[in-house]
């Protein structure tokens, strides 16, 4: 069986793997056929060797977190049958469950002992063949083979979202306008969940050309480019997404929304790079406004059921224009490779 392997840690041990065995399903596990595997930037960093955990007692780990397969073998009882399509949940609970764990938020895990497939210490859904335990498999709608692996990234912004309307819901909360800063998949799929919403959904990105200004269009939103404070200054947002982890934009929006605002921040920041903020001015704006900033990460199955439905019910034209490049598993050195116009790279798990 073919798989894609890293050794964490090691920079440039990126390869695929042929001499791997066929896992064979436990106990109430799936038995999944591999079809395509969506790659981000978590995975070009564990590629580059700067994260990454292989399993205990392993030195490769397979990688691959956005996944999708159809079900081969299924056991009985567990709601799923042969030919079902189907993600499998990244995120594990930790072995000796934390307040959170325990109750089934394992995305807001106390301590860290979580384990994640294709990035800490499990193997990911980056092989032509993989296992799934049933509690921890979603099932998507037939019309969804081409484009299902944009589901887990659809759960993170389900779970940004579900995290906004929360913090909302402390007062009077009617949110009209929204900005989602970044035009890549999350920020796109962030704004699809925006648009499904009823809000008005404005996008910023600093690329005038492209696809990302059609795909924009094609969800009934606004593109813009401008510089961050003018676009905030005129649109006086409710709720900012903010999805490119780059710190000046951090906190412009975080300075830029209406009062009562709130800014949820799914971008990872690099470290190193240092900013003068006026601190003062952040904390007198935070308070008197009443505002609030929220970091989110991961998701559980709660969010990956809110992401199946908003897929579902999505134009899948659309979806299909979120992908920009496809490559076989052969090639999958390629899908590493950034180009000017990637939105989404695909590697293709059935190219024999």
């Amino acid at each position: 069986m073919r798989a894609l392997t890293v050794r964490p840690l090691q920079a440039g041990s990126l390869a695929v793997s042929d001499d791997l065995s066929e896992p064979v399903p436990g106990e109430g596990e799936l038995l999944v056929d591999g079809i395509a595997l969506g790659v981000c930037g978590t995975d070009r960093e564990i590629a580059a060797g700067e994260y990454g955990w292989a399993p205990p007692g392993r030195d490769r780990l397979v990688l691959g977190h956005e996944s999708l397969g159809r079900v081969r073998e299924a056991p009985p009882g567990s709601g799923f049958a042969p030919g079902d399509l189907v993600v499998g949940v990244v995120r594990r609970p930790d072995p000796e469950p934390c307040g959170a764990c325990a109750r089934g938020e394992f995305d807001m895990c106390r301590n860290g002992r979580y384990t994640e497939r294709g990035i800490k210490e499990r193997d990911g859904y980056g092989s032509e063949v993989w296992t799934v335990e049933s509690d921890y498999a979603v099932r998507l709608d037939p019309g969804l083979a081409d484009v299902g692996m944009l589901m887990e990234p659809t759960t993170v912004v389900a779970k940004a979202w579900e995290q906004v309307e929360r913090i909302g819901a402390r007062s009077w909360f009617e949110p009209r306008r929204a900005l989602v800063t970044g035009a890549g998949p999350i920020g796109l799929l962030a704004a699809l969940l925006g648009v499904r919403r009823g809000l008005e959904v404005h996008v910023l990105d600093q690329v005038a050309d492209g696809p990302k200004p059609e795909l924009v269009a094609g969800l009934g939103a606004v593109y813009h480019t401008d510089p961050m404070d003018q676009v905030t200054a005129k649109l006086d947002p409710d709720v900012v997404i903010e999805a490119t982890g780059a710190g000046p934009l951090v906190f412009a929006a975080m300075a830029g929304t209406g009062a009562y605002g709130i800014v949820c921040l799914t971008g990872v920041s690099p470290r190193g790079r240092t900013l003068s903020v006026d601190a003062g001015t952040v904390n007198r704006d935070l308070v008197l406004e009443n505002d609030a900033v929220v970091g989110s990460v991961n998701a559980n199955l709660r969010h990956y059921h809110q992401a199946a439905e908003a897929l579902a019910g999505a134009d899948p034209d659309w979806l299909r224009k979120l992908i920009t490049r496809r490559v076989p598993l052969e090639r999958a050195a390629e899908a590493f490779e950034k180009h000017g116009d990637d939105i989404k790279v695909v590697i293709d798990l059935t190219d024999r």
